[in-house]
């Protein structure tokens, strides 16, 4: 399948705003340096570079998903105190081109953690 597909539109810019992911309590990242994706009809998705996430709170799962427009994504889950949200993060370490801009990124499940743009 392409990299670019017309009927599949996918755009990254830099998103100004301060964007901020907590759960039960915890700040799990805080950024302005937050990249904005959108794809086709979706909803905008938010990745976050590693500097400004608390990595200490992240366990690497063995789980993997593969899109067809921007690659293989790996999964982690967030440890905060005593709350565990399985899988609520995922990454594309090595996207395909059309996606190049959030390689290394972190995005978060909206309905797994509280997700705050200012």
């Amino acid at each position: 399948m392409p990299d670019i597909d017309p009927n599949h539109p996918i755009t990254v810019e830099s998103n100004p705003r301060r964007v901020t992911v907590t759960l039960n309590g915890f700040t799990i990242a805080s950024t302005h340096l937050a990249r904005t994706l959108r794809e086709a009809s979706y909803p905008p998705v938010q990745y976050i570079p590693r500097d400004d996430v608390q990595m200490n709170l992240l366990e690497r799962t063995q789980h993997h998903t593969h899109c067809p427009y921007k690659g293989d994504a790996s999964y982690y889950t967030i440890v905060a105190g005593d709350v565990r949200a399985d899988n609520a993060v995922w990454t594309y370490e090595q996207p395909k081109p059309v996606a190049r801009e959030v390689a290394g990124y972190l995005a978060f499940y909206p309905n797994k953690v509280t997700i705050q743009e200012e």
